[in-house]
């Protein structure tokens, strides 16, 4: 790292790097808003300046009302004042929509704990942008009357150079402040000292841990060097201070303080005077817990489904919560906490009188007397939710006498759901707390919605010992999807005792709703039995793949034997498309539901999506806790036949590969974990395209021999392959809409291990190279109802 040569190239290249990062930051989020509500995006107003960065504010609001618990009509209040127009189109039903979509946007600065701080960064940056266009007064009209915020001092937060109040200094280099504040000696030893190799490496090992977190800020990546490099100088005068002279010691003590003296009057100040948005991304890379924190919270999105638009109808309760009401007053539990998306939820069941009008006066205000957790490590436990009414003398209160209301949740010390759960409500500081209550058909109803805040102290202590929990239940952050995912499984489905590749027979159906059981296959007169790879086939293709999973095979044997199988599969399937194809009475599309079963759910289920899709098949993720294991396939009978058997035995060689691999080839270093997710990642893409080309030459050849054989019979059918194959394509997929009217799509996927080449290389066959990274966006799309 080179250190700057004047005092004043330092200011000048972190207000560039700050501003670089301000602008593309900007950018990522208005793309956000065209990719998760192009309604809103469309809608944007060209009058309030660079339209990049009145979507990006857009976004962010939204992002931040829903952090604040705000109803919908509150969002769709200031948007009707931004847009133009705006009372003449549907916003509650688009900001609904977004709210919903907010987590699927793999966007940090849209997290609930995160949302307000970006909030005010980018309202800073337009107010600063603003400004120079109109000037401060018209600018701060506009806060009022387009944006509807109250005039806020933001200027510093697009503008900040160096540290703002009485006593800061104009921000420099370590080495530039020794230059400028020391005497030479002290400058001349600090310069060698932070010239030496090991000072540059730790700086640099550092500055890679910081990276992600930082976000690409070069602002931030500079104070986090200047801050090692103090560090690490203060570190040397200590130890060679041990033993030396009178003298010496007094030396580097000058010196030491020197360096602490730059900390307080340049680098504390600048950090300082950043946003809240900035503080915390400095603070999250560079403080060990809140790097962990970060990770563990980070990974437990990606377990959770994302809400439908209904969840956020202002007045109105959500089915499924509705549903979940009534199975849990069933079980005598009246108070539950979830998650919706990455805002936490509590609910209460209101069950008399006084406890109806008890929530309708709480104000949702801190008090350690009503917001009550009991996680065993954290707090003591306490009493009931309102806990006078079970008292001796309340049934004497009068009837206009109501309690204090409270709310008791339990959060169990061995749940990495519930201790993912805890940690975000400490991050955020706030729940969303909902009241339901039995209306007059016997059904629940939503009786009140607001914000339950906590106190700042109990924050503090839920957060560390949810993260204390953790770290003891799952070590490694990239097992907590695995974790969450056993937890959520359900009870009737852990006993199945049978083989992968038959354990749902063809006609076995699931209805999956998202409890915490599946429905009972439907009591309906079962349909005729669909066709099944012929028992001769089925042999031979099994006994092709038994040889493929033969650790004794080489590599190209094994790529063969996949070859033939696959092949043979493709053939049948296309064959039996076209013997049905022009029936009268045409075979219909069936759906099964498959249990992915540990170890690496998330990677087999894709594997699983990847085979259905290359063959013809279409695979959707029904979501709910119940279901995070499930794959729910579409498609006709042979189809779906061949899937369940060649994902059998991919799923076994796909398990042993990454062992074998990461034994061979894994990086001195590398987490085995990260290495093995990636090399599974390629190997699904290499036979995801080895099996779409299987299908591609069986159909021609199929194509090919109906040719000939209509050149000299004249009885052969004239449809073609493709007409015949797309035909059943549409009916797939009108099956699918009939089952999930509605679907979002999967996140992508992220992985930061080194294996993706090697599993792709090891996917293929011998003689084909590797796939490049830009080919991956060319994946098929996994859906989730």
């Amino acid at each position: 790292m080179m250190e700057q040569s004047t005092a004043h190239e330092p200011a000048s290249a972190f207000a560039s790097a700050r501003k670089t990062w301000l602008w593309a930051r900007t950018t990522e989020l208005s793309e956000a808003l065209s990719d998760l509500g192009p309604r809103l995006h469309e809608l944007i107003p060209e009058d309030l300046g660079e339209r990049r960065l009145v979507g990006a504010l857009v976004l962010c609001r939204v992002a931040a009302d829903e952090a604040r618990v705000q109803p919908v009509a509150e969002t769709v209040a200031w948007l009707e004042l931004l847009i133009p127009y705006g009372h003449r189109h549907d916003l509650a039903d688009a900001v609904r929509r977004l709210r919903s979509l907010l987590t699927a946007a793999e966007e940090p600065a849209l997290w609930s704990w995160q949302a307000r701080a970006w909030e005010e960064l980018v309202l800073g940056v337009w107010r600063h942008e603003r400004a120079r266009t109109v000037g401060e007064d018209r600018t701060d009209d506009e806060l009022v009357s387009r944006w509807g915020i109250r005039t806020a001092d933001l200027a510093h937060i697009a503008s900040l150079t160096h540290a703002p109040h009485e006593g800061g200094e104009s921000l420099t280099s370590l080495t530039d402040h020794l230059d400028d504040e020391a005497e030479e000696p002290h400058s001349l030893l600090a310069r060698a000292v932070l010239s030496q190799p090991r000072v540059a490496d730790a700086i640099e090992r550092s500055l890679a841990v910081y990276e992600e977190s930082l976000q690409n800020a070069g602002h931030l990546a500079f104070l986090a060097e200047q801050r090692v490099r103090r560090e690490e100088l203060a570190a040397w005068c200590e130890k060679q201070a041990i033993g030396g002279s009178a003298a010496t010691e007094d030396f580097l003590a000058e010196l030491g303080d020197s360096a602490d003296t730059y900390a307080h009057d340049v680098l504390d100040p600048v950090i300082h005077s950043l946003s809240a948005c900035e503080r915390t991304l400095f603070h999250t890379a560079t403080l060990p817990d809140r790097r962990a924190r970060n990770e563990y919270l980070s990974a437990f999105l990606d377990c959770l489904e994302t809400p439908s638009a209904n969840a956020w109808r202002d007045g109105v309760l959500d089915p499924g919560v509705a549903k979940e009401a009534a199975e849990r007053e069933a079980r005598g539990v009246l108070t539950w906490h979830a998650m919706r998306g990455s805002l936490p939820v509590w609910y209460r069941i209101v069950t008399s009188p006084q406890e109806r009008a008890a929530a309708l006066a709480f104000s949702g205000r801190a008090s350690s007397s009503v917001i009550r957790v009991d996680a065993d490590m954290v707090v003591a436990r306490q009493g009931v939710l309102f806990e006078e009414l079970e008292g001796e003398g309340a049934v004497d209160e009068p009837d206009d006498w109501y309690p204090e209301p409270g709310v008791r949740l339990q959060y169990a010390r061995d749940s990495a759901t519930d201790l993912c759960e805890l940690l975000a409500l400490a991050e955020l500081g706030h729940a969303r707390l909902e009241f339901v209550i039995r209306a007059a058909d016997g059904g629940f109803v939503l009786l009140r919605s607001l914000r339950a805040e906590i106190r700042h102290d109990d924050a503090v202590d839920w957060r560390r010992g949810a993260l204390h929990g953790l770290r003891r239940l799952v070590p490694d952050v990239d097992d907590l999807a695995d974790a969450v995912a056993a937890e959520a499984q359900p009870v009737d489905l852990l006993d199945l005792d049978r083989d992968d590749e038959d354990w749902l027979g063809p006609d076995d159906t699931f209805t999956t709703v998202g409890s915490d059981t599946p429905e009972t296959p439907t009591s309906a007169p079962a349909p005729p039995r669909p066709a099944r790879l012929p028992a001769d086939l089925l042999a031979k293709v099994k006994a092709i793949l038994r040889m493929a999973e033969d650790p004794a095979a080489t590599q190209a044997e094994s790529e063969a034997f996949l070859q033939k199988a696959t092949a043979l599969m493709a053939k049948y399937g296309i064959e039996q498309a076209m013997l049905r194809g022009d029936d009268p009475t045409p075979e219909q599309p069936a759906d099964r539901v498959m249990d992915i079963a540990p170890p690496w759910v998330g990677e087999c289920k894709r594997l699983l999506s990847f085979i259905a899709y290359a063959m013809r098949c279409h695979p959707i993720y029904p979501g709910g806790k119940a279901d995070k294991h499930r794959v729910h396939l579409f498609g006709y009978a042979s189809d779906l036949h061949s899937v369940e058997v060649l994902y059998a035995s991919l799923r076994l060689q796909m398990l042993q590969g990454a062992e074998r691999a990461d034994a061979r080839h894994r990086l001195s270093g590398e987490l085995p974990r990260a290495y093995k997710r990636s090399w599974m990642l390629g190997f699904i893409r290499a036979v995801a395209l080895r099996i779409g080309e299987a299908e591609r030459a069986a159909r021609a050849d199929t194509e090919r021999d109906r040719a000939e054989a209509a050149g000299t019979d004249t009885a052969v059918p004239g449809r073609s392959v493709a007409l015949v194959l797309a035909d059943r394509t549409t009916a797939v997929q009108a099956k699918v809409a009939a089952r999930y009217p509605k679907v979002g799509k999967v996140r992508r996927t992220r992985f930061t291990g080194s294996g993706y080449r090697q599993g792709h290389a090891d996917g293929q066959q011998a003689d084909i190279g590797g796939l490049t990274m830009e080919s991956e966006r060319e994946q098929p799309d996994e859906l989730m109802a």
